[in-house]
């Protein structure tokens, strides 16, 4: 990673093993996103109760341009403190992971939009000689639209009160219909 790794121990000892560990996985996520401005790692026993056994606590802040990410994971068990810690490193280290390429298909662009359902309208009025028409929205809003507006049929094809579903943008006169298309 460009960016030093910074890694806090809390109310425990540091160790050498869990720092490694965090080193060596955090590096990685420059693959993901290469322009993390900085990420901190923070390991923590949050309660010195011992009812539920050795309990550990890890915060990941990574900072990248816009955006902050930051993701808390705990775990505990009976096992050693060590591999209860690298445990909830783990499970943040995969979230946090998940989050920044999420970010990183935002920031390419490559993030699927869904569609939006076109609304629906009839035809009221017709020109044929002169190649465009009117609709009527359902809230009872006339809108133009021109002939090679229509998508999947024919103008001269078309007939006043055929329903069809259009997408709107502001024309010179107001607003007009763009993609019109016949209703299966």
């Amino acid at each position: 990673m460009k960016v030093p790794i910074q890694i806090v121990f809390r109310n425990m000892e540091r160790s050498d093993l869990i720092e490694t560990q965090i080193l060596d996985k955090t590096e990685k996520l420059d693959k993901v996103y290469d322009r993390i401005t900085s990420c901190r790692v923070t390991v923590e026993i949050p309660h010195k109760h011992h009812s539920k056994g050795n309990e550990h606590g890890v915060t990941i802040d990574i900072a990248v341009p816009e955006k902050k990410i930051v993701v808390n994971r705990t775990a505990s068990g009976s096992n050693g403190s060590s591999e209860v810690a690298l445990i909830a490193f783990k499970d943040a280290l995969e979230a946090a992971k998940r989050q920044l390429e999420d970010y990183a298909r935002k920031r390419r662009g490559h993030v699927k939009l869904h569609e939006q359902p076109q609304p629906a309208a009839r035809i009221t009025q017709l020109f044929s000689n002169d190649g465009y028409g009117f609709l009527e929205t359902i809230d009872g809003r006339e809108i133009y639209f021109h002939s090679n507006s229509v998508v999947n049929d024919k103008f001269d094809r078309l007939e006043v009160g055929t329903e069809v579903t259009y997408v709107e943008q502001l024309g010179v006169d107001g607003p007009q219909a763009s993609t019109v298309k016949v209703k299966a």
